[in-house]
C-alpha cells in the first residue's frame, strides 16, 4: 500500500529536499509540496494525502494552525528544528499524531509516515523529555501574584487587571514581570497559555 504525503515548510530548500528523498523511499509517494499553512489547507482537498508533514513556523498561517484544520481528513506530523513545550502541546491538542525534530535520518522520517498512516502517535526523544521535564509550579508566586496570573488566563490587559484588582498600571505590570521570572516563562504570550493549562 502506498502511503500518499504532502511536504509543508517554509523553506523551498528543506521541503523540496524532503520531498525528493521520501519520493525515494518504499511504499511512499509525494503527492505536492506547501510553502504555508494556509496553502496546504487549499492544495490537500485537491491532491488528498493521507499523512501530512508539517513545519511549526510558517508565514500566513503556521503549522499548528494548519493541522488544527487537517487533523480531520489526514494525519499530520509536525516536522521542527523546535522542541518548544508550547508548540508540541498545542499541536497534539489540534490532532496532530506526531512530533518530530528535523535532524532525524530519511529512513526514519519514512517509517514515521507509515506509523502515522497507521494512526501511531510519535515523538522525537527530544521532544518527548521536554513534555517530561517539570513545569515551574505556582507555588513559587505570592497570593497577589496568583490573582494577577489568573486574570492574564483570561486575556485581561494590565490596565485591566488594574481596575479589577484596585492596583496601578505599573504595580501590575511589575507583577507580570515577577510572575515571568519566577515560572521561568518568555512572554505574556507563554504566560497567558500556562495560566490557562492550570
Amino acid at each position: 500500500m502506498t502511503v500518499r504525503v504532502l511536504v509543508v515548510d517554509a523553506q523551498e530548500l528543506v521541503r523540496d529536499g524532503i520531498a525528493s528523498l521520501l519520493g525515494l523511499q518504499p511504499g511512499i509517494e509525494v503527492v505536492g509540496v506547501a510553502g504555508d499553512g494556509r496553502s496546504a489547507v487549499e492544495l490537500a482537498p485537491q491532491v488528498e494525502p493521507d499523512v501530512v508533514l508539517m513545519d511549526v513556523r510558517m508565514p500566513v498561517m503556521d503549522g499548528v494552525a494548519a493541522a488544527a484544520e487537517l487533523a480531520p481528513t489526514c494525519k499530520v506530523v509536525m516536522l521542527s528544528t523546535f522542541d518548544d513545550h508550547e508548540y508540541v502541546v498545542r499541536a497534539l491538542r489540534v490532532g496532530a499524531v506526531g512530533y518530530l525534530l528535523k535532524d532525524l535520518p530519511v529512513r526514519e522520517l519514512a517509517e514515521a509516515v507509515r506509523l502515522a498512516h497507521a494512526g501511531v502517535t510519535q515523538l522525537d526523544p527530544a521532544v518527548a523529555r521536554a513534555l517530561a521535564a517539570p513545569r515551574p509550579a505556582t507555588s513559587a508566586l505570592t497570593a497577589r501574584e496568583v490573582e494577577v496570573l489568573r486574570q492574564v488566563a483570561t486575556g485581561a490587559t494590565n490596565r485591566e487587571i488594574a481596575a479589577r484588582l484596585y492596583l496601578s498600571e505599573g504595580t501590575v505590570k511589575n507583577h507580570v514581570s515577577r510572575i515571568l521570572s519566577r515560572l521561568g516563562l518568555r512572554d505574556r504570550t507563554q504566560l497567558a497559555l500556562y495560566a490557562r493549562e492550570l
